[in-house]
């Protein structure tokens, strides 16, 4: 195997058309899934930027993590729909990320690493840190939280489990955890320009001995999450390859007691 499919880079690329098909939708249903999933993050995303500029006069929006992965949630639905569309409504030979420089193939697999991972991450982290009464105070609270912490991840399970995608690779791992560790400069970089901290548990003054432990166990929190996420996607390839082998035997068996059972052409008197 050569460094770059060790990456997620094969050549042919995506042989198998994984990316673009689904186990229970056709092509076209599952563009059109991908496609309503990416223009509502959109909204989301816009609403919330909006709202915060306009009604708020803050400008803290890409100082959060929860934003960052909602938007790298949405970039992907907007490629994978295109893709998807393209391969559904040509000849369903292909779709034109095989015919990209490996470059884009492999930010592309990157990418879908990120969001079956990140929101998930969102997702237990805040609802086991910073999730308090306030929530639901207010119809526009109650409607960002779900859309951010909650729709997040039921989005990131559709793709995780109903469509051909593969278990990202090992070496995505390292990757996943810098970029996360980069974060954790933004919010420090974010604390000396602006003056607050985007999440209360970075905050040395309050929490002393405990930062050291989230530092540490939030990226290993991603780690857990990044293999239960492989293994989720191997169950989910074995569970659908042995129903398509049992409706295939089925077929089978129906055809041949269909040919015992037919009726012969009478013989001419």
């Amino acid at each position: 195997m050569t460094l770059a499919a060790k990456f997620g880079v094969s050549t042919p690329f995506d042989p198998q058309h994984a990316f673009v098909t689904s186990p229970v939708f056709t092509p076209p249903v599952l563009a059109f899934v991908r496609l309503v999933m990416a223009f509502y993050t959109l909204f989301t995303l816009i609403f919330i930027l909006v709202r915060e500029y306009v009604v708020s006069d803050t400008h803290t929006f890409f100082s959060y993590f929860t934003h960052l992965s909602l938007i790298g949630l949405c970039a992907y639905f907007f490629a994978a729909a295109l893709q998807t569309s393209v391969y559904s409504y040509g000849s369903r030979k292909g779709y034109p990320l095989q015919r990209w420089p490996k470059a884009l193939q492999f930010l592309h697999v990157l990418l879908h690493s990120t969001i079956v991972t990140f929101p998930i991450l969102v997702t237990i982290v805040y609802w086991a840190l910073l999730a308090d009464g306030s929530i639901f105070k207010s119809s526009y609270s109650a409607w960002s939280n779900v859309s951010q912490h909650i729709l997040n991840t039921v989005f990131v399970l559709f793709e995780i489990c109903f469509t051909h995608s593969k278990p990202s690779p090992w070496l995505h791992i390292p990757i996943l955890v810098l970029i996360l560790l980069g974060y954790l400069g933004i919010a420090y970089i974010t604390r000396a320009t602006q003056g607050f901290y985007t999440y209360s548990f970075l905050d040395p003054n309050k929490q002393r001995a405990k930062l050291a432990i989230y530092i540490v166990g939030i990226p290993a929190a991603l780690v857990i999450i990044f293999i239960l996420v492989r293994y989720i996607t191997r169950l989910r390839e074995r569970v659908f390859s042995t129903l398509v082998r049992r409706k295939a035997s089925a077929g089978e068996k129906m055809e041949d007691w269909q040919d015992i059972e037919r009726p012969k052409t009478p013989l001419a008197l």
